[in-house]
Parts: C-alpha cells; structure tokens; sequence
C-alpha cells in the first residue's frame, strides 16, 4: 500500500467516525489542534487502523505523531514488507 492510499484510507476513518470534513483533513493537519482529535479518539484511531495491518498497534508508535502525515509515515512503516520509519 502506498503512502497516498494510506491518506486516502486514513481521511475515510477520520470522516466516517470522526465526522471530520475530509477539506479539513490535510497530510500538514494537526490532529488535536486543527482535527479536534482528543487522546481517547487517537486510542480509537488506533484500533480503526489495525485492520491495514493485521495485527495490533503498539501505541507507543504513535507517541510523536502530531500531524496525519505522521500516521501515514508511522503506519506505512509498520506494514508488512516495509523497512521500519
């Protein structure tokens, strides 16, 4: 999976659960200051994402992410066959 799908992916469970207006959801958004993505709907986030890569998510991984860029880098090289991010 390439990073622009994982955005593509990443945008669809922001807009689905979240009710996030996919305009509003930039690689450069920020999610608690610009998305209004609080520590229990990151945790949430998470779980939504394990699905891409058949199997859990550590949060820890996602201690530095602050944009959605940063899920996409974190995830993508979290997925099977690439190198770690």
């Amino acid at each position: 999976m390439t990073k622009n799908e994982l955005f593509d992916r990443i945008v669809k469970i922001l807009k689905d659960s979240f009710e996030i207006e996919p305009v509003r959801i930039t690689p450069q958004a920020r999610l608690y200051d610009d998305l209004d993505i609080d520590s229990i709907d990151a945790v949430d986030l998470i779980v939504q994402l394990k699905p891409l890569l058949g199997r859990n998510l550590q949060p820890e991984a996602f201690k530095s992410v602050r944009t959605v860029q940063d899920i996409v880098d974190v995830v993508h090289g979290l997925l099977p066959g690439q190198a770690a991010a």
